[in-house]
């Protein structure tokens, strides 16, 4: 992806860093050349964003061209607006006391080159300033009043920067412009950039090690640049053109978060928020299933005034779970009626709704990969040692908490159950799906659709090898080029 930095006289740009084309806000904005560019990432380092100012129109022009642009349009108005500067840095009140307990002075101000701070005990609160308002270069005014209180925040010019702190800032924006990749291999080889997001400390990753080197792989065969990203990495998703998701995700969890901010930044990303508000609640799963006659195990969504009914529609044992249950945490079977009282009551303290359903026995559940509405693998997960689920989170052998698995070609996969996988996924639009089913006495029922499968190596590559991880990386490919209008590297036809 082409760099440009753009100021307002190149001539005074006091920093030497590879990879960027520095230009004129006047070049950037009058030349043709600029205007036609695709895949573009513009740093708007102009010294004044006053509204119809050369530096606002830059950032306005930048996303009208679908230029990626730091800062954007909104982070200007937001960084002029009083109001909303004292808003956004409520959340950040803790922080603000702690950084700044130790001063003695009434006032303070904190300057920030590209997220971070010449004095390294403010690095973390510049950080998450950036965060909150990215534009490259701020300034943060402090005032003490019983407790501090941050009272503006504004861009600064390269100009104001003293010329102390430019040996930093050096140091500083060749990282940021020249981040770490995850191997060596030259960024300009390049065209695009990818972003994994991954939890170096998550017990069951959807992907292990081995697998993320193959994502890894495949897309630098494809020509992007992949970084491994974390939770902390929030302000950088901008950055990049695609966004991966191999964390266990939640609506009320950060990996949500990411999705949505990866959606509103107009970047290809597996999975879409949709898919992980859809996927991660059974009880809108139970309701789209039941209403498209898709068949399921008997279900009941259970609530206050009807929980005595389970027993009478379900029998026991029957099978509890909470509606944002994931990896069989908050899944439970209960065989008497003490159980269920028991168990129904704590779970309805946690859920005003409580899923509930007729336990059906396998040896096994089939898990159907489903790319963009196309069957990509088949596996059998077979259930944990002596358990009825596939995890047995309270083994106390480490060996037997998850059951075996077995990968074999779709086609050979019962085609009921192949099928019944498509259509359910065909209730919610395009990405990359997990369908659990189970399948009993040659008829299938849909368990469960996950939106962020596990792609682990040696299991669910057993069949296809590099070409899974391909697929998927082709996937999120083909999503960048519509974006950019572009079909196979060619312009689209309108």
């Amino acid at each position: 992806m082409k760099k440009l930095v753009v100021v307002f006289n190149p001539q005074q740009w006091p920093l030497d860093v590879h990879d960027v084309e520095v230009i004129s806000a006047k070049q950037y904005l009058t030349t043709p050349a600029y205007a036609t560019l695709k895949n573009v990432r513009v740093f708007n380092l102009c010294r004044d964003y006053g509204y119809q100012s050369k530096g606002y129109y830059v950032s306005l022009l930048a996303e009208a061209r679908g230029h990626k642009v730091i800062p954007n349009v909104k982070t200007i108005q937001n960084l002029k607006t009083p109001s909303i500067v004292r808003i956004e840095s409520e959340e950040l009140e803790d922080l603000i006391q702690h950084s700044l307990r130790r001063l003695k002075s009434d006032t303070f101000v904190l300057s920030i080159y590209f997220g971070k701070n010449i004095a390294r005990q403010y690095d973390r609160l510049s950080n998450e300033l950036y965060k909150l308002f990215q534009a490259p270069l701020l300034q943060a005014r402090f005032s003490f009043q019983k407790k501090w209180t941050l009272q503006s925040i504004r861009p600064i010019d390269l100009g104001e920067i003293p010329p102390h702190h430019l040996d930093f800032l050096q140091r500083t924006a060749r990282e940021y412009f020249s981040r770490k990749r995850y191997t060596g291999v030259r960024p300009s080889n390049f065209i695009y950039d990818l972003a994994i997001l991954v939890n170096p400390d998550e017990q069951d990753p959807p992907s292990n090690p081995q697998a993320i080197d193959h994502f890894v792989a495949a897309a630098e065969k494809q020509g992007f640049s992949v970084e491994l990203i974390t939770r902390d990495d929030y302000s950088r998703i901008g950055e990049f053109d695609a966004l991966f998701i191999r964390e266990t995700t939640n609506v009320n969890h950060h990996t949500y978060r990411f999705a949505s901010r990866a959606q509103a930044e107009r970047m290809a990303v597996l999975d879409a928020p949709e898919a992980i508000l859809r996927c991660n609640n059974k009880v809108y799963l139970a309701e789209l299933l039941a209403l498209n006659r898709l068949p399921t195990p008997p279900t009941l969504i259970v609530h206050a005034e009807n929980k005595h009914e389970v027993i009478q529609r379900l029998g026991l044992p029957c099978v509890l779970k909470l509606p944002d249950s994931s990896f069989s945490h908050g899944v439970r079977k209960v065989g008497t009626p003490e159980a269920l009282k028991a168990r129904l009551n704590d779970m309805l303290n946690q859920s005003d709704l409580v899923i509930a359903q007729a336990f059906m026995p396998t040896d096994f559940d089939w898990r159907i990969g489903v790319l963009d509405g196309v069957p990509l693998f088949a596996c059998r997960y077979f259930m944990a040692q002596g358990h009825w689920q596939i995890y047995n989170w309270s083994s106390h052998n480490k060996n037997d908490i998850v059951g075996d698995a077995e990968t074999i070609p779709v086609a050979q996969a019962p085609p009921a159950v192949v099928e019944t996988a498509r259509r359910a996924v065909g209730l919610l639009g395009d990405g990359l799906f997990g369908v659990d089913v189970k399948e009993v006495d040659g008829k299938p029922y849909l368990i469960e659709i996950n939106e962020n499968p596990n792609i682990d190596a040696g299991v669910e590559d057993q069949v296809l090898g590099p070409e899974l991880y391909s697929r998927i990386i082709q996937a999120l490919k083909m999503r960048i080029e519509l974006k950019l209008g572009l079909v196979n590297g060619r312009k689209a036809e309108v």
